[in-house]
């Protein structure tokens, strides 16, 4: 039996994991949850999961979620209630899936705890990458990938070191705008809000689903790979892929490649990172090859999403700029979203940010933070 934290239970990675534990009550038990701000949905999950400890961002939610709990759970709020999820001693496992920053100080904490963790936000490896994969190294702690792109790396290196690899690949959907035809580099100032959060094979958070339509999502997963598997980002590759069913692959040294396939269905990573080394039994992901027919392939556009060139050079140059790159691309799809720029501007914001910075070089966690302020008051000045 593992002790699961869930940091995020009420978001779409949330409640999926909730799904995966639902499926195995004898190898997973929840003892901690922690949401943003959905006060309901988080006391139902209390109620049905019985952690001894929850955790909520607004303290005048959490004093209204103690009344209703009594002691059925301690309720905890803010930053310093996540740090004390994060850390609870009877823990194995801390799931990871915030959405934004909020979610690397927990990380580090858990870490430091000798907590194994399970990341589904990639901006903990996207801004610190570095720092994290050090701690887990000097901890003796595992990482392990939550994104069904990276635990379908994970599971085809099995094991295998970096020098074995000529390339590893990342799939991408190709989001809504894919068809060239269809949607022309001249016609994406005009895209709209709703347009963009149409994704043709996944359901996902609305910061996300920006991301696919963007393909920034792909960008900063090739940041998110490069640490995770201590590969070189010029080994790191894309390749567009619609039907979602190759989650990724390895290029070997000698040829040959190897990939993991399945319907989508975000249970399956989830289920992996959380019962690893194990494989375990489950009838909620059916694969039927000859009902999908085909699959296919096709080079990124590069001119119509500069997100991958974008992030590449984050990653290359390493340092604050990744963490730039990541909180930039936040305010400008907020803004896009509330209507304020183009869907064109949110790359171009992204890049005017990266320009601007002052990189520093293998910085302390003070100064990634620092970089990822500066990047937030900074992205939308003229």
């Amino acid at each position: 039996m593992k002790n699961v934290v869930l940091l995020g239970s009420t978001g779409s990675i949330g409640t999926s994991t909730l799904k995966v534990a639902d499926d195995l009550p004898d190898r997973l038990r929840i003892i901690g949850l922690a949401a943003g701000g959905n006060s309901k949905l988080l006391l139902a999950q209390t109620l049905k999961y019985q952690p001894a400890a929850i955790s909520i961002t607004d303290p005048a939610k959490a004093t209204e979620l103690q009344a209703a709990l009594g002691t059925k759970a301690q309720v905890h709020a803010g930053n310093d209630g996540l740090l004390k999820l994060a850390t609870m001693p009877e823990a194995d496992i801390v799931l990871i899936a915030i959405v934004g920053t909020a979610g690397l100080q927990p990380a580090l904490a858990a870490i430091r705890a000798g907590k194994d963790i399970a990341v589904a936000s990639k901006e903990i490896l996207v801004m610190a990458g570095e720092t994290v994969m050090k701690e887990a190294r000097k901890h003796g702690v595992k990482v392990l990938a939550v994104d069904s792109e990276h635990s379908a790396i994970f599971q085809c290196l099995d094991g295998k070191p970096p020098a074995s690899v000529r390339a590893l690949w990342l799939t991408a959907s190709g989001g809504p705008f894919r068809d060239k035809a269809l949607h022309p580099k001249e016609s994406f100032a005009d895209i709209t809000v709703e347009r963009a959060l149409k994704h043709p094979s996944w359901v996902m958070g609305r910061k996300i689903t920006i991301d696919s339509a963007t393909l920034f999502n792909k960008g900063l997963e090739m940041i998110e790979a490069r640490w995770l598997f201590d590969i070189g980002m010029d080994r790191v590759k894309v390749v567009v892929h619609p039907q979602s069913v190759v989650h990724s692959m390895v290029e070997f040294v000698d040829g040959s490649i190897i990939a993991q396939l399945s319907t989508p269905d975000m249970c399956l990573p989830i289920q992996y990172a959380l019962t690893y080394p194990e494989r375990v039994g489950s009838d909620r992901v059916q694969t039927n090859f000859a009902k999908i027919g085909s699959l296919t392939f096709e080079e990124p556009d590069l001119d119509r999403f500069p997100s991958l060139n974008l992030a590449r050079r984050a990653g290359e140059i390493g340092g604050t700029l990744p963490a730039v790159l990541n909180a930039a691309n936040e305010v400008a799809v907020e803004a896009f979203c509330n209507r304020q720029i183009k869907f064109t501007d949110i790359s171009a914001a992204v890049a005017r940010a990266m320009d601007m910075h002052q990189v520093v070089a293998h910085p302390s966690l003070e100064q990634i933070l620092a970089a990822d302020a500066w990047a937030r008051q900074n992205t939308l000045r003229s």
